[in-house]
């Protein structure tokens, strides 16, 4: 085999070898971003309930329009 043929092939499986890691880590990714939807989309809320935080600030928005009159 010419050495121009080796070289050839031998590249040829080098893109190959690096289009299928490219495969498997776009998969690999994809697979833990759609892992972390269901899991937000499905699991439980651990968060405070937002309804907490919008009656404080309506409290302090009230007596600054008692002081305009």
């Amino acid at each position: 085999m010419k050495k121009s043929c080796l070289i050839a092939v031998i590249a040829t499986l080098a893109a190959v070898a690096g289009a299928l890691a490219a495969v498997a880590v776009y998969l690999r990714r994809r697979e833990q971003e759609l892992d972390e939807y269901e899991r937000l989309l499905f699991g439980e809320d651990t968060a405070a309930p937002a309804e907490e935080e919008p009656a404080e600030t309506e409290d302090k928005a009230v007596p600054a329009e008692d002081t305009a009159e």
